[in-house]
């Protein structure tokens, strides 16, 4: 047994154990379907959505629907839980069409970035063996699961709070991370689409104020997520907090940030201005850049 194939097993079997565990702390105090809890049909669901989805893509050998598949998973998720709960109310209405919002833009966006650039070498070396690209998969069922943990528990108690200020927080957080996210990626997304900055790194508009704004938006969106429900956590449910802190952890530590930097280290590393961009410019949290930045920016040397 190979390496990838050994790491792979793991990692199938990690996202599954990790998966069950998650809903067996979060089914406590939620609705019922015929005796099932909601969170745990939903937690079903994210998983065999993938597996299905997995089959075409295995056989076509392609990533292309990756992304996608995630978005349809969350949107799956969201609109079944609402609809199946019987105790829906303001915070649940609310909370249910953030997430849609943030699962329509961000899946399209990632699967028309995908089909423009031809693919995603993540999976280069997985696609073509069966169980290497099934744990991608299953990861990414897992994914939307601890995603989603604090947003399906608001949509499946059993016993839902008064909409007071937690909530109101918690949505001002939201729209702030979701701007700033959808912001970001445009200007970056227009950068690129300008021929004059082949081969140089954006340091302008919210790049000024941070090496990844984008994912500041991203963390502080799934913050706002985890304060609206807090007046509904109680027992095991508390466990629901894992969502941003899952976030925050997955973009900083393991697939966001840490990638994106080694990229650009090794193809700016030469650049003074690189060099000098981030040394002054923090690595996620917003900051207002400096004089010397904003001079550069403004004069373009």
């Amino acid at each position: 047994m190979d390496k990838q194939l050994r790491i792979s097993l793991i990692s199938l079997s990690l996202s599954i154990s990790l998966g069950f565990l998650l809903t067996l702390a979060l089914s406590s105090g939620s609705t019922e379907v015929n005796g099932m809890p909601i969170l745990a049909i939903c937690a079903i669901l994210a998983y065999a959505i993938n597996y299905v989805v997995f089959i075409p893509s295995f056989i076509a050998r392609t990533e292309h629907y990756f992304d996608l598949a995630g978005s349809i998973t969350t949107i799956t998720l969201i609109v079944y839980a609402l609809a199946a709960s019987n105790e829906r109310d303001a915070r649940s209405f609310i909370v249910a069409v953030m997430v849609l919002i943030w699962a329509v833009r961000l899946g399209s966006f990632l699967f028309m970035r995908a089909k423009q650039t031809g693919g995603d070498s993540r999976f280069d070396s997985v696609k073509h063996r069966f169980i290497p690209f099934l744990s991608w998969w299953s990861l990414q069922g897992l994914w939307v699961l601890m995603n989603l943990a604090g947003a399906l528990v608001i949509l499946t108690t059993e016993k839902p709070k008064s909409f007071g200020a937690f909530a109101v927080i918690g949505i001002c957080l939201w729209v702030l991370g979701f701007a700033i996210e959808v912001v970001a990626d445009q200007q970056k997304k227009t950068f690129r689409r300008d021929n004059r900055n082949d081969g140089k790194f954006i340091s302008t508009g919210l790049w000024a104020w941070s090496r990844h704004p984008n994912y500041f938006g991203e963390i502080l969106l799934w913050i706002g997520i985890a304060v609206i429900g807090l007046p509904v956590l109680s027992g095991w449910r508390w466990v629901a907090l894992i969502s941003p802190v899952f976030v925050i952890i997955l973009l900083t530590k393991i697939s966001g940030i840490p990638i994106l930097e080694r990229r650009a280290n090794k193809q700016w590393s030469e650049d003074p201005s690189y060099a000098e961009y981030v040394k002054s410019t923090p690595i996620l949290i917003l900051k207002r850049p400096s004089a010397k930045l904003q001079k550069r920016n403004e004069t373009g040397k």
